[in-house]
């Protein structure tokens, strides 16, 4: 199973960067090559939201689309996001990732960890290292997407801006 895993310090705090994280539907708006995001489910489990969103991702001819279970913990600063064995649709047999954050010096630490598996070696061989680069741009996405949402850092001192892969 394929992995990547980074932290990276922003000058946002980490409510206002599990929010942006927490809206799935928003994420067409910013997210490389998310072309679609559809929330099909939510309910309330507990102290937590269960997101069930299909997200359809394309990359000039090719186009898929997938579904995923997202749990949003609120209390612990926490995104877990899981494919869902029972639909086959999509490019991953397996999907696993997580976002966390937590109050650091200037901000917040973003961390994410993705951990996925794609259906076949050729499917594998033609869009592997892409995702690769695409999961290196995602915290970044993000960051940018809150400096759009949120204006200037609420943050005095300005984080350092850089991912670290753990």
């Amino acid at each position: 199973m394929s992995q990547f895993r980074t932290t990276h310090r922003v000058a946002f705090t980490p409510r206002q960067m599990f929010d942006l994280v927490a809206d799935v539907e928003r994420y067409p708006q910013f997210l490389p090559l998310c072309e679609a995001l559809i929330l099909r489910k939510r309910e309330r489990r507990g102290d937590k939201d269960v997101l069930l969103a299909d997200m359809t991702v394309g990359y000039k001819a090719i186009k898929e689309t997938f579904t995923s279970r997202v749990e949003l913990d609120v209390a612990g600063l926490a995104v877990h996001a899981t494919s869902v064995p029972e639909d086959p649709r999509g490019p991953f047999r397996a999907l696993a990732n997580d976002w966390n954050f937590l109050a650091a010096p200037g901000g917040c630490d973003v961390k994410f960890h993705i951990r996925y598996e794609l259906k076949s070696l050729a499917l594998e061989m033609l869009v592997g290292s892409l995702f690769d680069r695409l999961f290196r741009r995602y915290t970044l996405a993000f960051e940018a997407r809150a400096r759009a949402v949120y204006g200037a850092p609420p943050c005095r001192q300005a984080a350092s801006g850089r991912s670290n892969p753990d």
